[in-house]
């Protein structure tokens, strides 16, 4: 039995290390708030834990999280971003994005991102940073958020059509792509 817990909990901190970052970028970008992600990616990965023989045999272990991780953002962090970001300055924004080493997160306007997102209503901000930040299939994404393809499909839609329309947010993507 003692072999049996060693190689369980062995497994989990393999599981852990590798998409740590990752469920990281997408709490932050729920929550709005570094410490406030951290605590979300760790109640998480808690209740993965205890039901980690379950999360272990689905068909992708860290979907499963991110599934958990968004209904736990759901259940504890009812207020809205906007809140958040229109008390915090710009440059406190731009410092406490997490670099995972992707374009966006390095980006010199990313507070200019985050505000748009915060625009967002729940559903089309969970969308949009699934599909495309995340870059989780509308399958992936459906699941994850427990909805079907086609509140996805519009949801995203919808999204990404209310980004386009923030003034100067298409120039800053664009010329930080071009870098």
């Amino acid at each position: 039995m003692g072999d049996q817990k060693k190689n369980r909990d062995e497994e989990f901190q393999s599981f852990v290390i590798g998409c740590w970052p990752r469920l990281l970028r997408t709490a932050f970008l729920l929550s709005g708030e570094q410490h406030a992600a951290e605590d979300l990616v760790q109640t998480a990965l808690e209740q993965a834990y205890v039901a980690w023989r379950q999360v272990c045999s689905a068909d992708e272990p860290e979907a499963y999280v991110r599934r958990v991780l968004i209904n736990a953002h759901a259940r504890r962090h009812r207020r809205r971003l906007k809140e958040f970001l229109s008390a915090k300055d710009d440059s406190d924004l731009a410092r406490e994005l997490p670099d995972t080493g992707d374009p966006i997160a390095r980006a010199d306007n990313r507070s200019a991102l985050l505000k748009a997102l915060a625009q967002l209503p729940p559903r089309q901000r969970q969308a949009v940073i699934l599909r495309y930040w995340e870059d989780l299939t509308e399958t992936q994404t459906a699941e994850a958020m427990g909805c079907s393809v086609g509140a996805v499909k519009s949801n995203a839609a919808k999204g990404i059509a209310k980004l386009r329309a923030v003034p100067g947010l298409d120039e800053v993507m664009t010329s930080e792509g071009r870098k």
